[in-house]
């Protein structure tokens, strides 16, 4: 077990150094804003979106039976990823009239149905 944790920490420390390295050549303008938006993204996490999973949680808690609480946790869990995951398509990245290749398919949709696949995925209660 230790050798895997170190492994996994030089892993780790590797691929913070490529990143760190690949900011090397960035305007600073860039820098400054790849800061804040990792500053704003903590501060949302921790004063939004941590509270209202913990209240969700307790809340959960009380009303969803308990062999079904972890299967409830995890669809809950790979819905807010897809949900997360799913923001920078429908912001329309790089989205142009000359190129419609760009973002050639129906996103809504293919969320819709991922959404809709993970609550059967999980529903089998842990015992």
């Amino acid at each position: 077990m230790t050798a895997a944790r170190i492994v996994l920490a030089l892993l780790g420390i590797g691929l913070g150094g490529y990143g760190a390295v690949l900011l090397v050549d960035l305007a600073p303008v860039i820098i400054v804003r790849i800061l804040v938006w990792a500053v704003v993204a903590a501060v949302v996490h921790d004063l939004v979106f941590a509270p209202l999973c913990v209240a969700i949680g307790l809340a959960g808690r009380r009303l969803i039976p308990l062999p079904w609480q972890s299967p409830v946790a995890v669809a809950g869990l790979c819905s807010v990823v897809l949900g997360l995951l799913a923001i920078p398509v429908f912001s329309r990245p790089g989205m142009r009239p000359d190129n419609p290749s760009v973002l050639d398919r129906d996103y809504p949709l293919g969320l819709a149905v991922a959404l809709a696949v993970v609550p059967v995925a999980t529903a089998a209660p842990v015992d």
